[in-house]
């Protein structure tokens, strides 16, 4: 493990020292070590357009938009070869969060997912992707699909 010394603004430090407080870190290394893992988690690698994979689909949308509900049905049908499941949130009288988890080419899930998140009425969306470390044409090393 290597020590390092880092210069940074007194509010970032009471930004760190108030999510190590939140968490129980024991320290601010720790709390820096799970932030910087965090970040690299986040900062998803390219992935091969044909390569087969996992993602999480997250939107929040107003679902008394002009007929978006039925459109983001709609898109949903389309893609049902993507769908492995979907959670629907009733967060407030207007606004629901939707979960999406999808299987199949990374190209193909993009596409889909910028289907949804460009939709007028869905105010928020993250795609998260997931590399799949089986091989499309051997199902049988697909242990948990």
């Amino acid at each position: 493990m290597q020590r390092i010394t880092i210069t940074i603004d007194d509010d970032l430090l009471e930004t760190i020292d108030t999510i190590s407080a939140q968490r129980g870190y024991a320290s601010r290394s720790e709390t820096l070590r799970d932030l910087v893992r965090d970040a690299v988690t986040r900062a998803q690698p390219t992935i091969d357009g044909e390569a087969r994979c996992y993602a999480a689909l997250t939107y929040v949308y107003e679902h008394e938009t002009r007929d978006l509900s039925r459109r983001l049905t709609t898109a949903q049908h389309d893609h049902h070869d993507l769908s492995v499941s979907t959670l629907h949130v009733h967060i407030d009288g207007h606004e629901c969060l939707e979960v999406s988890v999808l299987k199949g080419k990374a190209d193909e899930i993009k596409t889909f997912a910028d289907s949804v998140v460009t939709q007028r009425g869905v105010r928020f969306g993250n795609l998260h992707i997931i590399p799949s470390d089986h091989d499309a044409d051997h199902p049988e090393t697909h242990s948990h699909d």
